[in-house]
């Protein structure tokens, strides 16, 4: 027998044995240990229920148009994880993250899916420097963990999947992911041709081709010195909610 049978005889017998004792202890239960086994699984259910019914009642499940800026320091307080989409009505590649995240926001019950127009909420778009459209802010625990800006990160095209976008978001922990986030679900080549005419909003006329993902996005490094939604103070808040935010430095 070889080094290599010699391993795989261990590793099978160090399982069977793993199985053996697996098998002794589930018949070695008795009636109490079982009715334990059934309310400890009974009370994770509820608390999960409870969970998804909180979630539910706080918007969670939908994909939302926020009307006004206040409304978003409503919701980054109350939910722990926000996707937060700025958008503007003059730029076509916003229907395409809408569609994305129309599809994403069921299937993410643990996160709070909204949209804000960027042309509506100049003081926000300001201090968190949305200069591209469309532009995704992600939020966890108040504090923005990261942006997606247009679709560089995104396999630079307007086709990209959802399952791209998913893979994105999930990044930071702002969802929960199974997968691999090492590597993309789609592993693409980029367009080495231009897409065309260039799209132009106003304000926000930078293509997202030209951009510097850095100069834009927060990492976990930088939130660790402070760099959150502190920075960003709205004058509407009264002093009580501005405390409660970490918005009076």
């Amino acid at each position: 027998m070889n080094q290599l049978e010699d391993k795989i005889l261990h590793v099978t017998k160090a399982i069977e044995r793993q199985v053996d004792s697996a098998i002794e202890q589930i018949e070695n239960l008795d009636v109490n240990d079982l009715e334990s086994l059934r309310k400890q699984r009974l009370n994770e259910l509820k608390k999960k229920e409870a969970q998804r019914n909180e979630w539910l009642s706080l918007g969670h499940g939908k994909y939302e148009e926020l009307a006004e800026e206040k409304e978003f320091f409503d919701v980054t307080k109350r939910s722990k994880n926000c996707v937060v989409h700025f958008y503007t009505n003059t730029t076509p590649r916003c229907a395409i993250v809408d569609k994305h995240l129309k599809i994403l926001a069921p299937k993410h019950l643990e996160t709070r899916f909204v949209k804000l127009n960027a042309e509506k909420c100049p003081f926000l778009a300001q201090n968190l420097k949305i200069k591209t459209i469309p532009s995704i802010v992600l939020v966890k625990d108040s504090f923005m963990v990261d942006k997606i800006v247009g679709f560089t990160q995104l396999g630079n095209r307007d086709d990209f999947t959802t399952e791209m976008m998913e893979w994105r978001i999930a990044q930071n922990g702002v969802i929960d992911y199974e997968g691999d986030l090492l590597t993309p679900p789609h592993l693409q080549e980029k367009r080495s041709k231009s897409s065309g005419k260039k799209i132009r909003d106003g304000a926000y006329d930078r293509d997202d081709d030209d951009l510097d993902i850095e100069e834009y996005a927060l990492n976990r490094d930088s939130l660790k010195s402070g760099d959150s939604l502190s920075k960003v103070q709205a004058t509407e808040l009264t002093p009580e909610e501005a405390a409660e935010l970490g918005l009076d430095d």
